[in-house]
């Protein structure tokens, strides 16, 4: 495989209004094949604007593990389970990491 056309891998953050919601998110995202692994990080405050006004909300972290060829289909599926109006989508590109977890992220998103 040349290195053009090896795999990517990228790490997608999003965030949920609930434990339950992100525990539904991160399982339907993992066995729907979009995501190899979602880390949920419980006890985050944030601070936003929306329509018009400062917001404050406890929420829950997902930090989502795919490959980039799933990036189209995980932000649909993001959308489609939200509660959110706008689901936070943030792609973070990975510049590296070790061989043998790769080759699992990859296996793992691989099925259809």
């Amino acid at each position: 495989m040349s290195e053009s056309s090896a795999p990517s891998a990228s790490i997608v953050l999003s965030t949920a209004g609930s434990p339950e919601e992100a525990a539904r998110i991160s399982r339907e995202l993992v066995e729907r094949g979009l995501a190899a692994c979602v880390n949920r990080i419980p006890g985050l405050t944030s601070v936003y604007r929306w329509q018009g006004a400062i917001e404050e909300a406890s929420e829950v972290l997902l930090v989502i593990k795919t490959s980039s060829e799933k990036l189209a289909a995980l932000e649909a599926a993001l959308h489609e389970l939200h509660s959110y109006d706008v689901p936070e989508f943030l792609v973070l590109p990975v510049a590296g990491g070790s061989r043998s977890y790769l080759d699992w992220l990859f296996a793992s998103v691989a099925r259809e």
